[in-house]
């Protein structure tokens, strides 16, 4: 019998998609269940929804909250964070890379490497010189990556997997699916969506 899937839906200016990056695989595992990782874009996303920034530069207050609520769970699950300087950032060069990696054997190393090195060593993920260095210490080529993230058929399938993601009604990040289409958004519904994809 193949495994249950989960489609885990992330994007790297997500931080809460950091944080389930961080803890999906063990969790996965120990649940019996398949983890499918579907990068995509949150910022055409918010701005069909009238918002030109992430809701955490939009609404301060609450902003602040969140920003202490990642801080306070980074440290209960044992991994470093660190505030960013530039945020959002852009994760289009990022994303690309990461369909590219999610069809060999190291997209989800890459992925990971890619959120900690924004959110917990304070580096540009936009900057090509960052994801280079990342690629590198994976032992994976980085020219030949390059050019297979320019591609048309890489730069398609991330706007397509954006379009989907807006027809099925997301509005954050990340967002976990099920094969019933069952949709669970946000860091602390991970275990929910696991059990329901189990069913």
């Amino acid at each position: 019998m193949p495994k249950p899937v989960l489609d885990f839906w992330f994007d790297f200016a997500s931080v809460y998609s950091f944080l389930s990056a961080t803890r999906i695989a063990p969790l996965a595992d120990a649940a019996g269940v398949s983890v499918r990782w579907q990068p995509f874009l949150l910022g055409p996303i918010f701005a069909s929804q009238g918002m030109k920034d992430s809701p955490f530069n939009l609404f301060p207050v609450k902003g602040q909250h969140m920003i202490r609520d990642v801080q306070r769970t980074a440290d209960e699950i044992g991994v470093g964070f660190r505030w960013p300087d530039a945020f959002p950032q852009s994760s289009v060069l990022a994303s690309r890379v990461a369909l590219v990696g999610l069809k060999d054997t190291w997209g989800e190393d890459f992925s990971r490497a890619v959120f900690h090195a924004e959110y917990a060593e304070n580096r540009v993920i936009s900057e090509s010189h960052v994801i280079a260095d990342i690629l590198t210490k994976l032992k994976v080529p980085v020219d030949a990556t390059f050019a297979s993230a320019q591609a048309d058929d890489i730069k398609t399938e991330l706007r397509d997997l954006t379009a989907d993601a807006a027809k099925r009604g997301f509005f954050g990040a990340p967002t976990f699916t099920t094969a019933d289409r069952e949709l669970f958004w946000g860091n602390d519904r991970l275990e929910q969506a696991l059990r329901w994809a189990k069913k």
